[in-house]
């Protein structure tokens, strides 16, 4: 007959380890989730592992304990516990229920005690059990069918204890563990042994005598001195010691072990646990069938496949998904379309639909209410099949990452999770993900695409009375709303791209890249491979000895950080550091965009992310066009191969200048600052002038070029490490060079005091568009974690009023096109940066129009700069 297997897990012990093994996370609740989760993830890993029959988690009652009777002070030295951790105990709880998994604590005992004794009422013949813990004690309860893990660095690195294991590290048997305590103490548990006696000292005595009440017999044989002093002048505390380590194995408790047994199927409250917790990615850990059955919907739904479109009316509004599986949707087909209004529910096939001059015309109906589940991806979709998408009123991605932008699914299933609708399935349930993803069968397509539209209508009116209860709406209905659709229409129009000059730029850099090699194995003495860390750490620190700065596991480091403090060492590094940049430019941006130029238009058509950063910027994939390197002036040429998509046309580009130093100046409202950027002064020489106390004409560029560092540094929160990094010097000036700065900029110090203030109050800070960011750890005990969100707090309103400003120049500049009736196109967003294609003819209303719309985006107390230029190239337009 086979043994049953029985684990036993420290609770309180696991739990402390996985708060401070992991970052301090939340999810979008606001609830502080690391512990769970290091938790959780232990938990699914000793399922997996053990497969146990039994299984049990221990928890500490209380502070007091029947060994404070002996020794008051026993856990005295131990900090409190963290409120951030003790907030995630109850739902430590809630996830071992919805496990099904036993848990138990007894007043007046520990969690060891509980382990000890449930250990010791199992027989050898018919259990094997584990302990899995972070503590040292409980290896004295190791013995023929007990064995011990304990928890290393982490949560899931563990040593597993058995006989052989305690005796090779520690030469001891496992009840002697009890006396190497007795004698050497403990620290972490206040348990004072034998001052002046450590572990090597305490192993070396009990190897001797084997206990401590024989060590204590056999002073007299002890060798040295002092050591015989120390064990005479503190008998009864090596005694009490022994006695506060030793686990008890014959607590009174009142759980039966055979009510321990463990189900290998975790039940689909798991799966719904996770979800409320944030925890997608460990989903698949658990049993699939659980999985598939909490995603399951708990009611029918009656709807009607059309096979052919007779009637056009499927009511005034609507909830409209465009189904799309593909995540780059430039290349995924339409899998089907789900209508969800008051006429009814309606799924219709993807050749139906396109098939249909009705419904074509319906999609284009302007004064038919459509709700999309993201309008940017159906705005492309629809434009590649010739449908202009009209009548867009309310966008969920858009208003459930304005409510909730930390989070980072905005989907239909995620955001009905959220407010607790059971209508749809997850995307990954119906269609898998990765490698696995598939479409399924027809019913089970039209079933979830008409659930998602049906779940859409009803999500619309909470998510608007959330939006203006939280005092969005302004924002969502006049910037990101319409936003959405000018995005969708510049990713669908695309960038023309000279795939012949691309070509030629990426011969010119293998060729730069062959010469730039045989300069460095001329330098080296030898020919070896430099893209291999191994060997280029070998040749750099043993053939030419320059001084090893770092190493690692598998040899000497030589990342950039350590490349950069050899620069003056060897002439070598430099030319390492520009090999490095030229293979990143041609494998990453030549072979890159090569790779993405689409199929049928020969242009790049770039995907812009409105529902991912924090602050409101926008950024781009597939590929990212805003990150072309532009400081080597072969990363600037790349945008050589961006070309107008019409004969005569150029590339025209204009960018907002010091636009974030602006921002700061209104919102900090700071005199000074406000009055050089109205006076036209460059801010960065004005900097300069007032933090060294000099006249105009004793600026020197070294000091415009730190006052520029501090000036852009303060916008990002930059600490004084910060700036000691970027301008080379050291932490002490640098610390105090950003306080001269602030006693220069009074109104600058205030605004960052002030912020951080409101948003220790709110708990959240807000752009001059009211876009919200909130701040959790601005009250946290840890100090990394409070100082990050102190910086977030101070630099947030600026950057996300910058990105705002920007946002809006874009949905404004769409609309004056369309007004001017020109034919003008806007096709990137860069950062501060616009570029557009025109005609020629157009340049000139271009120089008038463009500056004014983006100058006047919004009103603030200093003027809004705009400079531009053109030429035939995006590289030209600079």
């Amino acid at each position: 007959m086979s043994k049953k297997k029985l684990v036993l897990i420290d609770g309180n012990s696991i739990a402390y380890r996985a708060f401070f093994a992991l970052p301090l996370l939340n999810n979008d609740k606001g609830v502080y989730t690391n512990a769970v989760y290091g938790f959780t993830t232990m938990l699914l890993k000793v399922l997996e592992d053990e497969a146990p029959s039994h299984i049990l988690v221990a928890f500490d009652a209380g502070k007091t304990t029947f060994r404070h009777k002996t020794y008051g002070e026993y856990k005295g030295g131990r900090q409190k516990t963290p409120p951030e951790l003790s907030e995630q105990f109850p739902l430590i709880r809630e996830l071992l229920d919805a496990f099904d998994i036993k848990r138990y604590e007894l007043e007046n005992y520990e969690a060891d005690d509980i382990i000890g004794t449930l250990s010791k009422q199992t027989d050898a013949s018919e259990w094997e059990v584990k302990v899995i813990t972070g503590d040292k004690d409980l290896l004295q309860l190791v013995d023929e069918h007990v064995k011990v893990s304990l928890t290393k660095k982490g949560i899931t690195d563990v040593d597993t204890y058995d006989l052989n294991l305690v005796e090779e590290r520690y030469g001891l048997k496992p009840e002697q563990i009890i006396d190497m305590k007795g004698l050497m103490g403990d620290s972490s548990d206040n348990i004072p042994g034998v001052p002046g006696v450590g572990e090597k000292t305490a192993i070396k005595l009990l190897k001797e005598f084997g206990t401590v009440e024989k060590v204590l017999e056999s002073i007299d044989q002890v060798s040295g001195k002092k050591l015989k002093e120390k064990l005479e002048d503190n008998k009864e505390q090596a005694e009490m010691s022994k006695k506060l380590a030793t686990i008890e194995v014959d607590a009174p408790i009142e759980i039966k072990l055979d009510t321990c047994g463990y189900k290998k199927d975790a039940p689909a409250k798991v799966v719904e646990l996770f979800k409320e917790l944030g925890f997608n990615s460990l989903i698949d850990r658990v049993d699939s069938e659980a999985a598939k059955e909490a995603e399951l919907p708990s009611e029918d739904i009656e709807y009607e496949v059309l096979s052919e479109i007779t009637d056009s009316d499927f009511g005034s509004e609507a909830a409209v998904v465009v189904e799309c599986l593909e995540e780059n949707y430039h290349n995924g087909d339409i899998l089907g379309f789900g209508i969800v209004s008051e006429k009814g529910k309606y799924f219709i096939p993807t050749d139906v639909a396109l098939q249909s001059e009705l419904f074509k015309s319906w999609l284009e109906d302007e004064t038919i209410i459509k709700y999309m589940p993201d309008a940017k991806q159906a705005t492309v979709s629809l434009a590649w099949e010739g449908i202009k998408l009209r009548g867009v009123r309310f966008d969920a991605l858009i208003a459930s990452y304005l409510l909730n932008p930390s989070d980072s699914s905005h989907d239909i299933p995620s955001i009905a999770t959220r407010l607790g609708l059971k209508r749809v399935s997850s995307n990954e349930t119906i269609y898998g993900k990765g490698a696995k993803q598939k479409v399924p069968s027809q019913d089970e397509l039209s079933e979830h695409i008409v659930r998602k539209a049906d779940s859409l209508l009803e999500m619309v009116p909470t998510l608007q009375e959330s939006l203006k209860k939280n005092e969005l709406d302004v924002l969502y209905y006049d910037l990101e709303m319409p936003l959405s659709i000018v995005l969708g229409e510049m990713e669908h129009q695309g960038v023309q791209v000279d795939v012949e000059r691309l070509e030629q730029m990426g011969k010119d850099l293998n060729e730069q890249l062959q010469k730039i090699e045989s300069k460095i194995h001329e330098l080296a003495g030898t020919a070896f491979n430099i893209n291999s860390p191994k060997q280029l750490g070998e040749v750099l620190f043993e053939k030419l000895q320059l001084p090893v700065i770092k190493k690692t596991k598998t040899g000497y480091s030589t990342n950039a950080d350590v490349l950069e403090k050899l620069k003056d060492k060897h002439e070598i590094i430099e030319e390492i550091l520009f090999y490095r940049q030229l293979g990143k430019l041609n494998s990453t941006y030549v072979e890159g965009l090569l790779k993405v130029v689409h199929r049928d238009t020969e242009k790049i058509h770039t995907r812009f992310n409105q529902a991912l950063a924090q602050t409101g910027r926008l950024s781009s994939i597939d590929p990212n066009l805003q990150n072309i390197p532009i400081r080597l002036e072969a990363g600037r040429k790349i945008r050589q191969a961006f070309i107008p998509s019409e004969k005569d046309w150029v590339m025209f580009a204009a960018d907002y200048s010091q636009i974030e130093l602006r921002v700061l100046a209104h919102i900090a409202q700071d005199d000074k600052m406000i009055e050089a950027f109205n006076n036209e002064e460059d801010v960065h020489t004005k900097t300069a002038m007032d933090v060294f106390h000099v006249g105009k004409d004793e600026v020197t560029s070294d000091m415009r070029r730190q006052a520029k560092a501090v000036n852009f540094g303060i916008v990002y929160g930059i600490s004084d490490y910060g700036l000691s990094q970027s301008l080379g010097i050291t932490r002490k000036e640098a610390g105090a060079f950003i306080e001269r700065y602030l006693e220069s900029f009074p109104g600058v110090k205030q605004y960052m005091d002030d912020i951080v203030q409101q948003a220790k109050q709110d708990g959240y800070v807000t752009t001059m568009l009211n876009r919200r960011r909130y701040l959790p750890e601005i009250t946290s005990r840890n100090f990394n974690l409070r100082s990050f969100a102190e910086r977030t707090a101070m630099n947030t309103p600026i950057q996300g009023t910058a990105a705002d400003i920007i946002k809006k120049a874009m949905v404004e500049m769409a609309k004056r096109l369309d007004q001017e009736k020109l034919q003008t196109r806007m096709l990137l967003q860069v950062h501060d940066e616009l570029i557009f294609e025109a005609p020629k003819d157009e340049i000139e209303k271009l120089e008038k129009i463009v500056p004014d719309v983006m100058e006047h985006a919004i009103q603030i107390d200093v003027p809004l700069k705009v400079d531009y230029s053109y030429g035939d190239t995006w590289y030209d337009s600079k």
